[in-house]
């Protein structure tokens, strides 16, 4: 049931209706803060040069290092909401959105002081080369010192998306994506002020998102709105919080240690290769956002929806004209199904065109033909397998959603970091050339896969949540 204010209970309705029209928004919203992060490669790149751009592009993993832990933790604060909103519970709900918000807070201070201090020292880690490391450290101090711009925007969005609402979101996102590579091109393009301001720009649009949020949760007249006398920790919710939000926390920051340790054997090859594998990492950014939009919608879908079987399981199905009705975890087996085929398909079809259009593509961020070789070359390795990324993070949500985030968390620490470090490391040893590197995601993703099939089919994660005492 849709209200006036932008949520949707996706308890009734039609399953795929609910998830397709719930995910659309947000793959809408993902496409264009991912167009505002490219923006500054893009600018950088063309503005500033190859340097700049190896700067700039050797972000992802260090950033998604220090804010990955902590969006793990509002996934985990979203599934929690989903849950108390799809079962009606008014009281938890309110304690719950409260608690996202001060956890929100602090979640941002410490990712500043964190991201700030520690910037040179993992640059250095990472092997960056000497020639950009001064501009690097500069652009994460800049971006770092806007912490809590985005982290509050990812606790913030995660209260709207789990009570239905993926529409005022998008309505932000576009804004602050504007605002942006307006900023972009004033600031670099402009005055030429380099990747700093580039780092700037980002921040200032970030925070802009977040106001919006906030705005609007204090100003809605639904069950789930922010009071802000009332933002405080409570400690039994924050509890429940912490049993989802912490193994999703440790998968982002796991898998992200992970990346960094790639990103430094790329690093071994020289700046043209950090600049158009960095590039490749841009366009493959946009080829996740469905992958990331179904995940999203199904943790949602599912979490409401097994909300719902608990405060209904002692009164019976519904019925509808004489005719038994899946109950919510009927419904949410089979949105979980659907959402993996769209996901699947979508995945290996963006593939394919990614294989087709790379050089096309990877050429809008540098004219160096080295540079551009590069990137296609990866893209050539990888591209054909997304089937099996979008497979894996779709059963990630799915389980997130039932409130089970430890499996993934456990099945990606094994791929993604055990097993996907150690054969780079010690493949580059035996095989000094990059194509190892390259290979080694398809294998990994392959690999999580086969074990998320098996739970897929065995099916107990829709049997509902396990009590938690809130």
């Amino acid at each position: 049931m849709a209200h006036p204010s932008g949520a949707t209970r996706m308890t009734d309705g039609a399953i795929w209706k609910r998830i397709v029209v719930f995910a659309i928004p947000i793959f809408l919203g993902n496409l264009f803060q991912q167009f505002y992060n490219m923006a500054d490669s893009l600018i950088v790149g063309n503005f500033l040069g190859s340097d700049a751009l190896a700067a700039v592009s050797s972000s992802g993993p260090l950033i998604f290092l220090l804010v990955g832990f902590f969006n793990g933790l509002a996934l985990g604060t979203g599934v929690v909401i989903a849950r108390h909103y799809g079962a009606g519970d008014r009281e938890r709900l309110h304690l719950a959105v409260h608690t996202t918000a001060a956890l929100g807070v602090l979640a941002g201070i410490i990712l500043t002081v964190a991201g700030v201090f520690l910037t040179p020292h993992l640059l250095v880690w990472m092997g960056t080369p000497q020639e950009i490391l001064t501009e690097s450290i500069l652009y994460f101090r800049i971006y770092f010192l806007g912490s809590m711009g985005f982290v509050l925007y990812n606790f913030l969005v995660g209260i709207l998306q789990s009570v239905g609402d993926s529409r005022h979101p998008l309505y932000y996102l576009i804004f602050s994506s504007a605002l942006n590579i307006l900023l972009d091109l004033l600031l670099v393009g402009g005055f030429g002020y380099g990747v700093g301001a580039a780092a700037l720009a980002t921040c200032i649009s970030q925070f802009a998102s977040a106001l919006c949020c906030l705005v609007r949760l204090c100003r809605t007249r639904e069950e789930y709105r922010l009071e802000l006398r009332k933002v405080r920790i409570h400690r039994k919710m924050l509890r429940s919080m912490l049993s989802n939000g912490l193994p999703s926390g440790m998968q982002n920051a796991m898998i992200s240690i992970a990346n960094v340790v790639v990103q430094s054997s790329i690093n071994g090859f020289g700046k043209l290769a950090m600049a158009g594998c960095g590039a490749y990492s841009k366009i493959e950014g946009f080829v996740f956002l469905p992958i990331m939009s179904f995940s999203l919608a199904l943790s949602t879908f599912i979490s409401q929806n097994l909300g719902a079987g608990e405060a209904v399981s002692d009164q019976g199905k519904a019925q509808e004209g004489g005719k038994a009705l899946p109950d919510g975890y009927g419904r949410a087996r089979q949105g979980a199904y659907f959402g993996v085929v769209c996901t699947v398909a979508i995945s290996e079809l963006l593939g394919a065109l990614y294989y087709v259009s790379a050089p096309v593509l990877i050429g809008m961020f540098s004219k160096d033909p080295a540079v551009v070789a590069f990137g296609v070359r990866q893209a050539r390795v990888e591209s054909f397998f997304y089937m099996f990324l979008g497979f894996s993070h779709c059963m990630a949500g799915i389980l997130r959603g039932a409130g089970r985030a430890g499996q993934p968390m456990a099945i990606m620490l094994v791929c993604w970091c055990l097993i996907r470090v150690p054969y780079i490391v010690l493949g580059l040893k035996a095989v000094p050339e990059i194509g190892l590197i390259f290979s080694a995601y398809p294998v990994t993703w392959m690999l999580s896969s086969a074990v998320f099939l098996y739970l897929l089919l065995k099916g107990d994660w829709a049997r509902g949540f396990k009590k938690d005492g809130v």
